[in-house]
C-alpha cells in the first residue's frame, strides 16, 4: 500500500505491507534514485499507486512498479494558473512518472525496500481538461486491452462566468502495455468523469472528482465492467460504472 506521510520536510510517499489487510507493517518512505539531475527524495510527493503484480523493469529485473507524481516547486495548479497561457510544460517536472523497485529474494518485512530506479516520465499534460496537472488515480488493473489506469487531470474553470480562479478536477483513462507499462497504448482525449452533480461541485474543495479505487466485476461475470470509487469535492465518496468496449474509440 502507498500512502502520504507528512513531516517537517513536507509530504512524501510511504509504503506499508500486509498479509491480511488488517495488520500493516510500515516499510518507510519510498527511496528514489536520481534521474539525471533530479533528486526525487527532496521533492514533495503525495500521489502514487502500485501495480498489483510484479513486472519486468527496463533492465530485466522482476520489480514492484509505481506510478507517482512529484510536485516540483512552482508546479502546483495554484501556481501554474498565475503563469502565461502559453507557458512551456517542462518535460521532466509536470508528468506522471513510472519507477521500478527490484524485488529481493527476501520478503519485504525482513529487509529494507529496495530503491526505486529506472525512473522515467510516463505522461505529460496534453488536453485542455488536464492542462494544469495530471497524476495517478486508482491503481492500474488489467483489462482486455492492457493495464487500465484511471487518472486525474486539473484545469482552470469556474461556476461563475468571467471568473477564472477556480480549479476543476476530472478523470481520464489510459491503457498501458501489458508487459511494458511505460508504453501508453491509448489515452482518452476527453475526461470520462467530470464534476457535474451538486455533491461534486460543492464541498470541502469544490469541482472535484478524484479516482482512488477500482473494482473489476469478475464476481458477477462482467470482466469489462469496472466500478470506480472517487472523491466528491473532498467531502464524500462516490462510485461510477466504467464499461470497457471491445475496441477502444479513436
Amino acid at each position: 500500500m502507498t500512502y502520504t506521510a507528512f513531516s517537517a520536510a513536507g509530504p512524501r510517499i510511504a509504503i506499508a505491507v500486509s498479509a491480511d489487510l488488517l495488520h500493516w507493517e510500515r516499510l518507510g518512505l519510498a527511496n528514489f534514485a536520481p534521474y539525471k539531475n533530479i533528486e526525487f527524495n527532496g521533492v514533495n510527493n503525495k500521489d502514487a499507486c502500485i501495480f498489483p503484480r510484479s513486472l519486468i523493469s527496463p533492465h530485466g529485473h522482476p520489480s514492484l512498479v509505481m506510478l507517482h507524481r512529484p510536485l516540483f516547486p512552482g508546479t502546483r495548479p495554484e501556481d501554474i494558473v498565475k503563469d502565461p497561457l502559453d507557458r512551456r510544460i517542462r518535460d521532466h517536472h509536470e508528468c506522471i512518472w513510472i519507477s521500478y523497485s527490484h524485488i529481493s529474494i527476501k520478503p519485504y518485512h525482513s529487509s529494507p525496500l529496495p530503491m526505486f530506479v529506472s525512473n522515467s516520465p510516463l505522461a505529460l499534460p496534453e488536453a485542455s481538461w488536464e492542462k494544469l496537472k495530471i497524476g495517478a488515480g486508482a491503481p492500474p488493473v488489467m483489462s482486455r486491452h492492457g493495464w487500465l489506469l484511471v487518472y486525474h487531470g486539473v484545469m482552470q474553470g469556474s461556476i461563475t462566468p468571467d471568473i477564472y480562479d477556480e480549479l476543476v478536477y476530472s478523470a481520464g483513462v489510459m491503457i498501458l502495455d501489458t508487459a511494458s507499462p511505460n508504453k501508453i497504448l491509448y489515452r482518452s482525449a476527453d475526461p470520462v468523469l467530470s464534476p457535474e452533480m451538486p455533491e461534486e461541485r460543492i464541498g470541502t474543495v469544490g469541482d472535484v472528482v478524484f479516482p482512488t479505487g477500482i473494482d473489476q466485476r469478475k464476481d458477477i461475470d462482467c470482466p469489462d465492467r469496472y466500478d470506480v470509487y472517487y472523491g466528491m469535492a473532498d467531502n464524500r465518496i462516490g462510485v461510477a460504472r466504467l464499461d470497457i468496449p471491445e475496441v477502444m474509440p479513436v
